[in-house]
């Protein structure tokens, strides 16, 4: 039993506001469990994993996605394969007996339920539900309706949202839990606001719902919206959604104004049906209400899960000198304190580690000494991977002058993606052409969990370049900046927020164009990083220990998670509401 000056911050002391349920199509569960592609579902997970910290009485819906996203193998010369990546879910989880059913073109397919119980570090469990239509009974098309994450073409999709946001609604009430608030994390889960609207009048599809019967959902959901990439929000045909959906339910979903241009918009649905919606950054809720401007839409800036993403060696020091860290991240404001030695110790141990699994994949041997730049994200033509190699007359004079210089690349594309991979394709040609003696480039396979946090850690100098305003946030840099890295960025996303200049890194200045912003990237380069790397490791330290305070303290998600409890999940008026019409629910049942 913790000291009651060390009990961790928990909603235990209002559990009647309810449990709150977490809908999202991907969630990184583990390392070895292969149910996420990038970004989304990593955010996904550590949002579960500082819920379980805090104490929040929350549980978590998904796809078991069975074969998983894909595993990447590149050739010689950058060119994409992939391979399933299948896995075993009795080996993580257990198979909860419940059953329920959804329509999917008018059969009926049956879904079960894996439990995984995430534990957090005080021992409060969050169950994550995987759902499953792998089960006898159902065809052998509707069988692999969950083996995939983000494969098929789009019917595959709203099938699998079906199995997802109706199947998730139906399956938590066959479970027995009480669920007052429902969380979807990007519109992949909007139908579940269908089931809940079905429920509330009487369980039949047919039938023209009341404004009074729509805002009995709304004031049990909430939406966070996470692209300003059009691409990125679920449309669906009219015909697609008659012939999967059902005409009475598309009629129904075209009378509350959830199409737009003639195709479901799922971002529309759960606007529509949400109480609470929220952007991932400051900037991207301004993008985003210009793209839905009659829906109000906040902001909650993204974060990461600080002991998942910061380094053994970075951990140990903390532990050392701000023990209370792990259970209040706003202690990682006190960084600004450490001793320079030990930040330059913990992070030459950080890039050794990183240095290491480079070799040990390609045969590259880099040196530990030479300023290392790291560029990992989903190969998306709007991230320009290729920017940092513009100009490679001039980067080859950077390198030169710097007494040599390291880029390490990663990044998978979508399948289906062919641009993406093309872009990887010229990053790859472009790095056998400029590598010599003073500047190596490599390109790593296979980017995951495990090789993004190496990279995190180990890299001196985490650049993005994405074409403004299409980072929604980026998480990358904030883990980065939770090991001290510096970050030389487009200034988009959650950057605009984290940026000081020199003292959490370098800001790329906005230009008309590539070519533009290419030439701020190299100026920043040659006047500030390789200077200040080459002769001061006293300020190099001091800047790492800055962007360790100043940004590692805030874009964490025991923050993010603290913010959605306030906001989204249990704001004073509810609470107070809850506490007079609601029973006590024992959320450790949960």
């Amino acid at each position: 039993m913790l000291p009651t000056s060390l009990k961790p911050f928990s909603y235990e002391s209002f559990p009647q506001a309810g449990v709150v349920a977490y809908f999202s199509m991907e969630i990184a569960i583990d390392p070895a469990m292969p149910t996420y592609s990038g970004g989304l579902g990593v955010l996904a997970g550590d949002t579960l994993r500082s819920a379980a910290d805090l104490g929040v009485p929350l549980v978590a819906f998904t796809l078991l996605h069975r074969k998983g996203y894909f595993q990447q193998h590149l050739d010689a010369d950058g060119v994409q394969r992939e391979d399933v990546q299948p896995w075993e879910p009795a080996d993580f989880c257990a198979e909860e007996a419940a059953r329920v059913t959804v329509s999917v073109e008018g059969r009926t397919v049956n879904v079960r339920a894996w439990r995984y119980d995430l534990v957090g570090r005080w021992g409060h469990v969050v169950p994550i539900y995987l759902l499953d239509t792998d089960l006898e009974g159902n065809s052998g098309w509707d069988r692999g309706l969950t083996d995939h994450l983000y494969g098929g073409d789009s019917n595959y999709r709203l099938e699998q949202e079906i199995v997802l946001g109706m199947g998730g609604v139906r399956m938590a009430k066959a479970l027995g839990l009480v669920v007052n608030v429902f969380h979807m994390n990007e519109g992949h889960a909007a139908l579940l606001t269908l089931a809940l609207l079905e429920r509330q009048l009487g369980g039949a599809p047919a039938g023209p719902p009341g404004e009074s019967d729509v805002e009995l959902v709304r004031q049990r959901c909430v939406f966070t919206t996470h692209t300003p990439v059009p691409a990125g929000h679920d449309r669906f045909s009219t015909e697609q959604a008659v012939r999967i959906l059902g005409s009475e339910r598309t009629a129904r979903l075209e009378k509350l104004g959830c199409f737009r241009e003639g195709m479901l918009n799922m971002t529309l649905l759960a606007l529509r049906f949400s109480r609470f919606a929220n952007a991932v950054a400051m900037k991207h809720a301004k993008v985003s209400r210009e793209m839905f401007p009659q829906y109000p839409i906040d902001s909650i800036t993204n974060g990461v899960h600080a002991p998942t993403w910061i380094s053994d060696p970075v951990q140990q020091m903390l532990d050392k000198h701000i023990p209370a860290w792990r259970r209040d991240n706003l202690y990682l404001r006190n960084a600004i304190d450490l001793p320079f030695d030990e930040m330059l110790t913990a992070h030459a141990r950080a890039k050794e580690a990183l240095l290491a699994e480079v070799a040990s994949r390609t045969g590259m041997v880099l040196n530990p000494r030479v300023l290392t730049l790291g560029f990992a994200r989903r190969a998306a033509t709007y991230k320009r991977a290729g920017l940092l190699l513009a100009d490679p007359a001039r980067l080859a004079r950077i390198a030169s002058a710097a007494g040599g210089l390291q880029i390490v690349y990663a990044g998978k594309a979508h399948p289906q993606d062919e641009p993406g991979k093309a872009l990887i394709r010229s990053v790859v040609a472009k790095a056998g052409q400029l590598s010599n003696d003073m500047l190596r480039v490599v390109y790593l396979e296979d980017y995951n969990w495990n090789l993004g946090a190496l990279l995190t850690s180990g890299v001196d100098v985490w650049v993005n370049t994405p074409r403004r305003p299409y980072e929604a946030s980026g998480t990358s840099g904030m883990k980065a900046a939770l090991n001290g890295v510096p970050s030389l960025s487009i200034l988009d996303g959650w950057w605009i927020e984290g940026w000081m200049e020199g003292l959490t890194g370098w800001a790329i200045e906005d230009g008309a164009d590539d070519a533009a912003e290419a030439n701020s990237l190299y100026t920043k380069l040659e006047s500030a990083v390789v200077p200040l790397f080459l002769d001061s490791p006293g300020k190099w330290a001091h800047l790492m220990r800055t962007t360790l305070a100043y940004n590692g303290s805030y874009f964490n998600t025991n923050r993010m998670v603290k913010q959605y409890s306030r906001n989204a999940y249990y704001p004073l008026k509810l609470v107070e509401q809850a506490r007079v019409e609601e029973p006590a629910f024992d959320h450790q049942s949960a």
